[in-house]
């Protein structure tokens, strides 16, 4: 599946857009997760949002960009999302590969980190993440920090 990928400061985001991104980390980090948090966290003003949009206008693909001193002290993807519609289609592979790449893009060659959810840790390990500490719980689900250097 094709998607048209877009990333843009928050204040060039259109009504519809962050309605759009809003609404999918909604159905999968709370719905879908059951997990009752403040997704809505202050950060988004000071993020890049990388969307992935299909043929027929749909959000498939999603991720906030941080540059170093933001969310941690390097480079940070997170709320890495794909939505239940499009899953095995291989987005999850593209949504890393376009937010490591933007992030270059954005911030230059540097190492990310990431708080990752400990399940995925094999498939992020693939981009070149490395574990850096233990398992800790966040919002009721394993997560551990990772770099990539």
């Amino acid at each position: 599946m094709t998607l048209t990928w877009s990333t843009k400061p928050f204040a060039a985001l259109t009504l519809t857009e962050l309605y759009d991104l809003l609404q999918l980390r909604s159905e999968v980090f709370v719905v879908e997760q059951t997990c009752a948090f403040q997704d809505i966290d202050g950060m988004d003003q000071q993020a890049y949002h990388l969307l992935g949009y299909t043929p027929a206008g749909e959000l498939a693909a999603y991720a906030r960009l941080f540059e170093a001193g933001r969310s941690y002290e390097q480079v940070s993807i997170g709320r890495v999302v794909v939505s239940p519609k499009y899953r095995r289609y291989g987005l999850g592979r593209n949504l890393m590969g376009q937010a490591i790449a933007q992030c270059e893009a954005l911030f230059g060659p540097q190492p990310i980190k990431i708080g990752a959810q400990y399940y995925l840790r094999a498939f992020y390990r693939s981009f070149g993440f490395e574990q850096l500490d233990d398992i800790y719980l966040e919002d009721g689900i394993e997560h551990i920090h990772m770099l990539r250097p």
